[in-house]
């Protein structure tokens, strides 16, 4: 057996998988600060235990900082490569770095971009000389040419080299920095989270969860469909959109800096809890609805455990945070979800997996003007047994057939 964890900040989620990627057991437990390692052993007592494969977004994830050279080009393609490496984006650099404003941001991790290979290296120089002033370790991924000045130039701090970003004007290569943030964050970030005493978390723990559930989408966007996958996951505090392209549906797209097949977005000011009070006010200047919901939203940001027993002002919550976040996402990637729009659509998040009738937040997705074209033919769905994390660790391990496998579910 297989037991895929999941480690949030305030729930850790546990399925129990067999080799095969046939689900037997999903189960979860309040994560257990400041020794994580009791919730995850009362869940494997519980659900059943296996080979275990872990990722976790507790502490607040991944804080990372991107710092390049211009903002249109290598900061931009730094910023495209964080999303999609499972992090939030606290600072965004471009041009000389200031380091007061970088270290107010208080990131866990700094992606230093900068020229293309062969190009110019000023800029990547100046900013390697700044930053070996502040104690957070460094991804390096610029100019190729320019790493090995800019490493002496960063001696005695922690700092992880791979390829260049953006090898070329154009030409965006986002894997091996998204692999050195995901080594970086499970070797240096981590341990520094609080979460357990001892490596025995640090050993378990593959990856960051976004990053986890960004490669689940990438599988079901694999799958034999027409048209892109998204996924919408809305929680307390954030609501956080994946898109994955087709290989086939992604040929054409091209742009200054062109985009990966997948990719995410993060919205901190729209959840059902502690950003509650933000959902209501960009619903009501947006024209989503006329119901002012102000007091509610207070209710339950003041409040952030209750669990009303009529849902229905929550699923209202819920739809205008995930047709808000699309929208978002739908304009950091210029729209580009490839000829068909969307083919399918999948709701996470408490509020979706919870409710056995989420037909009104489903309406109003599909009736939404912005969103109309976007998932005119979509399938919607809702990932009620949270499969999606689970399926990006098994892909991530190897184990692709297993993970295509329980990603049906959802297809």
């Amino acid at each position: 057996m297989i037991l895929c964890l999941d480690v949030g900040s305030t729930w850790t989620k546990a399925a129990l998988v067999t080799p095969e990627g046939e689900l037997v057991r999903t189960g979860q437990h309040p994560t257990t600060p400041p020794e994580v390692l009791r919730g995850i052993d009362a869940l494997r007592a519980e659900v059943g235990d296996g080979e275990v494969l872990a990722c976790s977004s507790a502490g607040g994830g991944l804080r990372l900082a991107v710092v390049g050279q211009e903002r249109v080009v290598s900061a931009e393609a730094g910023y495209r490569v964080a999303l999609s490496a499972g992090a939030k984006v606290v600072h965004v650099s471009a041009g000389p770095v200031d380091v007061r404003a970088l270290r107010a941001s208080a990131p866990d991790l700094v992606l230093l971009v900068g020229g293309t290979d062969g190009g110019d290296r000023s800029v990547l120089l100046h900013n390697a000389a700044k930053l070996a002033r502040v104690a957070v370790p460094i991804v390096l991924a610029g100019n190729a040419e320019a790493q090995p000045e800019a490493l002496a130039l960063l001696a005695g701090r922690t700092v992880v080299a791979c390829p260049n970003v953006l090898p070329d004007v154009g030409e965006l290569a986002p894997e091996p920095a998204r692999k050195a943030i995901r080594e970086a964050f499970l070797q240096h970030v981590i341990g520094g989270k609080g979460l357990s005493r001892g490596p025995r978390f640090r050993r378990l723990v593959r990856a960051v969860t976004p990053d986890a559930v960004l490669a689940g989408v990438s599988r079901l966007a694999a799958q034999d469909r027409e048209g892109a996958v998204l996924v919408v996951d809305v929680g307390g505090a954030t609501t956080d959109v994946y898109s994955a392209v087709s290989t086939a549906d992604s040929e054409g797209l091209e742009r200054t800096v062109a985009l990966p097949p997948d990719r995410r977005t993060v919205e901190g000011d729209l959840g059902m809890r502690w950003s509650a009070p933000g959902v209501v006010q960009e619903a009501l200047a947006e024209r989503l609805t006329t119901d002012d919901l102000t007091e509610e939203a207070r209710l339950r940001a003041e409040n952030v455990g209750w669990l009303p027993d009529d849902p229905a002002v929550d699923v209202k919550l819920a739809s205008f945070a995930a047709i808000l976040a699309v929208r978002r996402h739908l304009r950091q990637v210029d729209g580009q979800l490839g000829p068909h729009g969307a083919g399918l659509l999948v709701l996470s998040g408490g509020v979706f997996r919870h409710t056995p009738d989420i037909t009104p937040a489903v309406d109003a997705l599909r009736a939404d003007p912005v969103l109309r074209p976007v998932l005119r033919t979509a399938e919607i769905t809702v990932d009620r047994d949270y499969v999606l994390a689970p399926v990006g660790l098994l892909a991530e391990s190897g184990r692709v057939e297993a993970a295509d496998r329980l990603a049906k579910r959802l297809a």
